[in-house]
């Protein structure tokens, strides 16, 4: 199916909503996003026009959206873009949504401390050791171009 993924960096417009839905947690919020631009006779940025969108967050992304967002905040939103029109009251209306798949906070304006929330899969798996990434001293079988597995026949 095609989907129309967008990426959008603007702030927190409203205090996102929790709901603790039967299909799982669910979370939404305002995002403003404002184009700025140089003006040249001002010599100076400037502010251009407001889009504002919704974005929805389900289960694990909308219980920590919830916990690490107020209004303000500047984000990063990655998710798919959901455009509505509807009639109400005899208007025409149209919503744009995201349905987001990752948030974030935007470092280019500022910092953040990230916690790793404990989920009860990760909790019941095993610690796995981190790969060594790195090429052993003296390696000669590495051309520099990618290597490949070799095939395993399956009986």
């Amino acid at each position: 199916m095609n989907e129309t993924m967008i990426c959008a960096v603007g702030n927190v417009a409203t205090q996102p909503v929790f709901r603790g839905l039967a299909s799982g947690p669910s979370a939404r919020f305002r995002l403003a996003v404002t184009a700025r631009y140089w003006d040249r006779e001002k010599n100076e940025w400037t502010d251009g026009h407001t889009n504002f969108f919704t974005v929805w967050a389900n289960r694990q992304l909308a219980t920590n959206a919830a916990a690490s967002l107020a209004v303000g905040d500047p984000v990063v939103v990655q998710g798919r873009l959901k455009v509505r029109t509807d009639v109400r009251e005899g208007q025409n209306w149209t919503s744009a949504d995201i349905d987001a798949v990752a948030i974030g906070h935007d470092l280019s304006r500022g910092t953040a401390a990230f916690r790793r929330t404990n989920r009860a899969e990760t909790a019941a798996s095993p610690p796995r050791p981190e790969p060594n990434w790195e090429t052993p001293q003296g390696d000669s079988t590495h051309s520099g171009a990618e290597q490949r597995p070799e095939p395993v026949a399956v009986a």
